[in-house]
């Protein structure tokens, strides 16, 4: 009944309207401006920047989740960083959220990784207990972090360089 595989170029569309569908859970549909065409090109270009799984359940597409490698200069290896991990509510509670983890901490044994990381939203507590009860643990020392749009770009100009 479950099926879960990695998303292929001719998914685009299909990961394009998954990734929608997580925007609007989170109250964030203002701010997933990503197209097709962005999709195509970081995923499936000559260097690709994401990968995803996509799940489908009973012939139907049930949730995805998207990764990228870090790397720990700690550790001395990468680990994946999940992106995305969603579930469309009509398909929770059948373990999809789940096999979706577990295939992308599959990968990234087989692709010797030293773990897998991920944020989560402080308003999701449902997410954050389904993750404590498999063992995931939070980083509570940390802090996200984030230059973007006019930020990034003044810190880009902060300091001229021959570069």
């Amino acid at each position: 009944m479950l099926d879960i595989r990695l998303a292929t170029r001719q998914d685009v569309p299909v990961l394009l309207t998954l990734i929608r569908q997580l925007a609007s859970f989170e109250r964030k549909s203002a701010k997933a401006m990503v197209a097709e065409e962005d999709l195509v090109r970081d995923g499936y270009g000559p260097q690709p920047k994401f990968r995803a799984v996509i799940a489908r359940w009973v012939d139907q597409t049930a949730g995805y989740a998207s990764f990228f490698y870090f790397y720990s200069t700690f550790q001395g290896r990468p680990a994946l960083f999940l992106e995305d991990l969603f579930v469309l509510e009509q398909f929770r509670g059948h373990g999809i959220g789940k096999a979706l983890l577990s295939t992308v901490a599959k990968l990234a044994i087989q692709e010797n990784c030293f773990g897998l990381r991920w944020e989560v939203l402080e308003w999701n507590r449902e997410a954050i207990e389904f993750y404590e009860r498999l063992g995931a643990t939070s980083l509570d020392e940390r802090k996200v972090i984030a230059l973007e749009n006019e930020a990034l770009r003044r810190m880009a100009a902060a300091i001229k360089t021959d570069r």
